[in-house]
């Protein structure tokens, strides 16, 4: 076996959190994605060792971690002040889960499970070229198969997991239950800040409206006297508000 993928190496390998390659690579610069894989290389294969011994070759593994990776280049959200490593390193646990599922309760074909694979790096392939999502008839037409088979086969290696289930296999890894909970934290301040950001936008007199209602819980006729306007005033500014937000909002 090849030294650097051997288990020696893999001890205290970290991710290298590199933001303006992480851009790049979510514009669709493919040498970005390509280089980000390069350099965190090392911990995907400590991540892929751990599976040895299941029925498949680690340079298999590794090229399913690398799948993983790629996802999360893809999707990950520093606005939300997560740690790239923290989101990344489930993401590279559930493709290599995924890829050895018929291991598990759930029996998939030999041929289902290499169809999927080819599926699912044929279509992180296209994201990390900034060809965006594609619809299943066009990713099924890039693998030569039909969209039936290819829905089977997709369906067939999703993941299961446990959320007991620990993200880095040892004694003080955080469960992906615990995980969850941190990202939706995460998701929970950046919804406050979006919101922030979205009032902000309002006229003077909208936004007292807002900080009177929701922050000091007012009623409308209280509201309606402390800024010296009538009761109708208020409610047709408030419905003209909360429709702004939820414009602002879903963008």
């Amino acid at each position: 076996m090849n030294e650097e993928l051997t288990p020696r190496k893999e001890i205290n390998i970290k991710f290298k959190d590199n933001p303006a390659l992480i851009a790049a690579a979510q514009a669709g610069d493919r040498r970005a994605a390509d280089k980000l894989v390069r350099q965190n290389g090392g911990l995907v294969n400590h991540i892929a060792v751990r599976f040895l011994g299941r029925g498949c070759e680690l340079e298999d593994l590794i090229q399913i971690g690398n799948m993983g990776l790629l996802k999360a280049i893809r999707t990950f959200d520093p606005a939300r002040e997560c740690a790239f490593s923290t989101y990344a390193v489930p993401l590279i646990f559930g493709e290599i889960r995924r890829f050895l599922r018929d291991d598990g309760p759930i029996k998939v074909s030999r041929t289902q499970k290499r169809l999927g694979a080819m599926l699912a790096a044929e279509r992180e392939r296209c994201m990390a070229a900034g060809m965006g999502e594609l619809r299943l008839s066009e990713l099924a037409a890039r693998c030569g198969t039909t969209p039936e088979e290819a829905a089977a086969a997709l369906d067939a290696i999703a993941p299961v997991a446990s959320l007991s289930d620990m993200v880095y296999h040892d004694e003080d890894s955080p469960t992906i239950e615990s995980t969850l909970s941190d990202i939706d934290e995460c998701t929970r301040q950046f919804d406050k800040l979006a919101i922030r950001a979205a009032i902000d936008k309002l006229p003077d007199l909208r936004r007292k409206i807002i900080l009177l209602r929701y922050f000091r819980d007012y009623s409308q006729s209280e509201t309606a006297a402390a800024l010296g306007l009538t009761q109708v005033k208020v409610s047709r500014e408030e419905k003209k508000i909360l429709a702004f937000l939820r414009g602002e909002l879903a963008d």
